[in-house]
């Protein structure tokens, strides 16, 4: 039998957000900020299964520390649930924001997108910090941010102060977005690993769903956001302070796991990196995979951004088809329903509680299609799922166009237009809404991070990836930045413009986008022709 190793051929970390390049990492193969080995042969030996020395370096199998290794990846996945909370509470908030601050669509609009922002940043510099001071303190930090901006944001006095806080809660989220799934790949082994990197997804599309409950019970019970709760505080600062209950319960628990075996390696810390292993793993072939550890450390490159141009000039095709599969995944308007789907429905003709029960129903939704889309993937492969996606959110978005481009136009308590869906329309916009959610859940929401795990070859990883995850951001703060004043001018054409968006997504994938199911990185290596990177020259 053919021995086998602790690398894996690809870690799958799927997801509606911008994936960080740590979920790409494994054990011993690449370090947070996606720097790998040198040579060819040793990464064919890895991705083959094997050792570079001929002998099994760890045992495949869940290991005598099966209980724990779910236990702790359970615990890292948490950092998705930060994120994933901090992106849908604000959802119930929006209008009642608004009316405190008396601010327009725009400022509305930066307001909420303003914690992409800190995500991002919170996301480039995560990885690099962790190499430093490890990946425990990491999550600590992100806890500690993420509480301190559920106090910012619950007791803001103007509108500049929440930006503050969303920013704030925004670095949290972007850390925690790159340490979870970072921390699942160097602590699983390689039979469950990608199993346990879907609990990054599971955690993020569950924190939407319970921020959008606790949204609704504290309107409920205050009879609206804008409505004085308890303490003299509106229920709207309440679903900011939720915002502390996760934020503790992941710092508690991070206290609780053990710290990244590759980490206590390459910082020296070899007797407790040894209690790590035989913990998670058992004593089998322990100083092996130690080695293997220290020996990719010291071939590790750092990535470099000339490593994506061609020797004879441009970017590399599979660079640009990674960037663009980045920005379709959000420019076809998903995150427009988690972040508004409130006042949207409110827009149209639905009551307050009603609009919080169907926000609620949809994050449901959006949960199921997730576990779809897991135990689909590797059935039937990347570009199936993503054509039946496309077709799926033409069809749903053209139909919610048509719906809110011919509604009537009705005066609002300060005289602003809003379209009024009257007799069928409202139950098909509502149907079309959530069938939009289930097309995307079961396919671009999770397969374009798989995708991008996949197709870059081993040379041009950590670059590639460092650029999709730049345009997954940029793409995703345009289109959440603009679409209080995109509603304000026609949601009908708003709606005609993502469909427009997911039928290119559509012509795009058929024509360029390649099927990853069953090939190993070298084949990637072979198909995209890439060759040795400029700084390892």
């Amino acid at each position: 039998m053919r021995a086998r190793s602790f690398v894996t051929r690809r870690v799958r970390v799927p997801g509606d957000f911008a994936a960080p390049l740590g979920a790409y990492c494994d054990l011993t193969d690449c370090d947070l900020r996606g720097r790998g080995p040198r040579t060819r042969e040793r990464t064919k030996a890895m991705s083959d299964g094997g050792s570079v020395t001929g002998q099994s370096a760890a045992p495949d199998e869940e290991g005598a520390g099966g209980n724990h290794i779910v236990r702790i990846a359970s615990v890292a996945a948490l950092g998705g649930l930060l994120f994933g909370f901090d992106s849908a509470v604000i959802n119930g908030a929006v209008a009642a924001i608004q009316d405190e601050f008396g601010v327009d669509d725009a400022v509305l609009g930066f307001a909420v997108a303003s914690a992409l922002l800190g995500a991002a940043a919170g996301a480039m510099t995560a990885g690099r910090i962790a190499d430093r001071i490890g990946r425990l303190k990491v999550m600590k930090i992100a806890a500690v941010l993420f509480f301190v901006s559920a106090i910012v944001t619950a007791f803001a006095p103007n509108v500049w102060i929440l930006v503050i806080g969303r920013i704030i809660g925004g670095l949290g989220v972007g850390v925690a977005s790159v340490i979870a799934p970072a921390y699942i790949a160097e602590t699983s082994p390689a039979r469950i690993r990608g199993r346990l990197g879907s609990l990054q997804q599971l955690a993020i599309v569950l924190g939407i769903f319970l921020a959008l409950l606790v949204d609704y019970v504290l309107a409920e019970i205050a009879g609206g956001a804008g409505q004085t709760l308890w303490f003299g505080l509106e229920a709207w600062r309440w679903m900011f302070l939720s915002m502390m209950v996760p934020a503790v319960v992941y710092g508690v628990l991070a206290s609780t796991i053990p710290e990244s075996p590759r980490y206590l390696v390459a910082t020296q810390q070899i007797p407790e990196a040894r209690k790590v292993l035989t913990l998670l793993f058992g004593e089998k072939n322990l100083e092996l995979t130690i080695g293997r550890i220290e020996d990719s450390l010291k071939g590790d490159v750092q990535p470099s951004w000339k490593d994506l141009r061609r020797p004879t000039g441009g970017i590399y095709p599979i660079v640009w088809i990674g960037l663009l599969l980045s920005v379709f995944q959000q420019a076809v308007g998903i995150n427009v329903i988690f972040y508004y789907s409130n006042i949207l429905w409110e827009a149209v003709g639905f009551e307050e509680s009603q609009s919080f029960q169907i926000s609620v129903f949809t994050s449901v939704v959006n949960i199921a299609t997730t576990i779809v889309a897991i135990l689909l993937i590797d059935r039937i492969g990347r570009r199936p799922l993503l054509l039946i996606g496309s077709v799926g959110m033409t069809i749903t978005l053209a139909t919610m166009a048509v719906c809110f481009g011919t509604a009537d136009q009705v005066p609002n308590a300060d005289g602003t237009l809003e379209p009024q869906l009257s007799g069928a329309s409202g139950p098909i916009a509502l149907v079309a809404a959530n069938l939009f959610v289930v097309f995307f859940g079961m396919s671009w929401g999770p397969v374009v991070w798989v995708l991008l795990g996949e197709m870059f070859p081993n040379r041009i990883r950590g670059a590639a990836l460092s650029l999709a995850a730049a345009g997954q951001w940029a793409a995703n703060w345009a289109i959440t930045v603009s679409f209080p004043s995109v509603k304000s001018f026609s949601l009908g054409f708003g709606y005609g413009m993502y469909a427009a968006f997911a039928l290119l997504s559509l012509l795009f994938v058929a024509r360029f986008v390649p099927e990853t199911k069953g090939k190993s990185l070298e084949d990637m290596d072979a198909a995209t022709g890439v060759g040795r990177p400029a700084s390892a020259v």
